[in-house]
């Protein structure tokens, strides 16, 4: 016996589908999308109410002649260290890569209506619908929450630390987990943590600003958790940016209030007025003024010493940094640079170049300007800051990745030009015809490879590539990734090679 219903986009395009009364609300959603020509969503009754996947169809009370709607969402791909993890349409969520991040086997059946997800170096939290979290990966880097799991009500937002995580509740108070030492413990000021309504993290701490603008902090003392010293000024805070292993806080008046391994002198901290933004490098911060000047301090290796350019540094309008060094881009589109000259603190070499310069990303040693003509500009380490093998191909750049070591950039007709450290995705050759119609690009964070950058493309499928590593199974091939995507296949490729079969 079979059952027919109209099943339709918000676009306004339908189809009649007919399915076994016998099947599930998955084949029934399979159908649907095939017959539509569309990835994978979720079906919605004509109420609005998200319909089971796994519930047969006897059970929804489905009739025919129903009209329900498919419900199609961007896949979201974020990144830990060495795996990925996709929120797909019907928010469930597809991981691969390297490490236990990329196996999400034993949660897979929690891992629905997922909103949003953040990553550790190696761990991955998943806030559903109804404000619980699922976790998964390495224990030390927060994967297991299973201490804290029936505390994870009604999350708002999760941050994370390199191995620790940090979950608002709706109530304004905050749950943690992970590396104790690294902030996954914060009994010690628990009682402090209400009306949480922002958190920041350095690698090793976290900085909570409560709705009095007061802030409390916690983990490990060398990354900022200690704000003793200064915890009488930091008073109506506004917003919080961390290096590796400080805070600055941007009060209300717009001063600047310091903890951590940055500390100001007395000098920079009189200048520190009106301030607007604040950028960071590895070891040092600079901070725009609303006059469109720049005030640094921190280590002088790493940015923490303007002194050499201050006279150029005018009418600034944004900041980017690598680990070593500062790239300004100025009102007229010319491009002010200081810090370590390895690190792409030196643009002498490309300074007439950079013209009319109208975003610049950075990876760890290397920058990348794209101009207002869509050519690019690169300087910095030779990994990454040199992309003469790719210079005429970079015509029309829309946006740029980064990975360590590599850049990807996406063109206007949706392919992508690639340059760097191949171990961290800068040889995309191998699937380069695959690479058409890209949307978005993400990459993993590692210092060290395996690197690998993922590109959604505009059917939502995803292609990724990266390490050369013949022995490190950092990826699911293209059409193994595509069909899991698109809800063709139950077959899911794992970390150690063997199969499992998924729902």
């Amino acid at each position: 016996m079979s059952i027919s219903v109209e099943v339709g986009l918000l676009s306004g395009k339908t189809a009649t589908v007919t399915t076994s009364l016998k099947g599930t609300i998955a084949t029934l959603r399979r159908r649907a999308q095939a017959a539509l020509g569309v990835g994978r969503g979720r079906l919605l009754d004509e109420s609005g109410n998200v319909l089971d996947a796994c519930a047969p169809i006897k059970r929804a009370r489905l009739q025919n002649g129903d009209s329900l709607t498919l419900q199609m969402r961007r896949v979201q791909i974020i990144a830990s260290d060495s795996a990925f993890a996709a929120i797909m349409g019907d928010g469930s969520v597809v991981t691969w890569g390297y490490g236990e991040a990329a196996d999400s086997d034993a949660v897979q059946d929690q891992l629905k209506n997922v909103q949003q997800i953040q990553a550790s170096v190696g761990a991955f939290a998943a806030i559903l619908g109804d404000g619980s979290v699922v976790t998964w990966g390495d224990a030390r880097y927060g994967g297991d929450s299973s201490a804290v799991q029936d505390q994870l009500k009604t999350v708002q937002h999760i941050q994370a630390s390199m191995r620790a995580f940090a979950a608002i509740l709706g109530n304004g108070s905050v749950v943690t987990w992970g590396a104790a030492h690294l902030g996954g413990d914060s009994n010690a000021v628990q009682d402090r943590l209400k009306n949480v309504q922002q958190i920041q993290a350095s690698v090793g701490a976290f900085a909570a600003i409560l709705e009095d603008g007061s802030v409390v902090t916690w983990g490990d003392y060398r990354c900022g958790s200690d704000s003793g010293a200064v915890q009488g000024q930091l008073k109506n805070v506004q917003q919080i940016q961390a290096s590796r292993q400080a805070f600055a806080a941007i009060r209300g008046d717009g001063s600047v209030v310091t903890w951590g391994t940055c500390r100001l002198n007395r000098a920079v901290q009189d200048q520190l007025k009106n301030v607007q933004h604040i950028q960071a490098t590895e070891q040092a911060f600079a901070a725009i003024l609303d006059d469109g000047s720049v005030v640094t301090w921190g280590n002088a290796d790493y940015g923490g010493d303007s002194s050499a350019v201050r006279n150029r540094l005018k009418d600034v309008k944004y900041i980017q940094a690598t680990a070593k060094a500062f790239a300004a881009i100025l009102g007229d589109g010319s491009v002010v640079t200081w810090g370590d000259g390895r690190n792409g603190g030196d643009s002498s070499a490309v300074q007439h170049q950079l013209q009319n310069v109208q975003q610049i990303q950075a990876s760890d040693a290397a920058f990348a300007a794209i101009l207002d003509d869509g050519t690019t500009v690169t300087w910095g380490d030779l990994l990454g800051g040199n992309s003469t093998s790719v210079h005429e191909q970079l015509k029309h750049v829309q946006q740029i990745q980064v990975l360590f070591h590599a850049f990807a950039a996406i063109l206007e007709d949706g392919s992508v030009v690639t340059w760097g450290s191949s171990d961290h995705g800068g040889d995309s050759r191998a699937v380069q015809v695959k690479l058409k119609n890209v949307q978005q690009i993400q990459a993993t964070r590692g210092i060290l490879p395996p690197g690998a950058f993922a590109a959604i493309l505009g059917d939502g499928s995803v292609v990724t590539w990266g390490t050369k590593s013949t022995d490190i199974p950092i990826v699911k091939t293209y059409d193994e990734l595509k069909a899991v995507i698109e809800g063709i296949v139950t077959e899911k490729a794992v970390p150690n090679g063997k199969r499992q079969k998924t729902a």
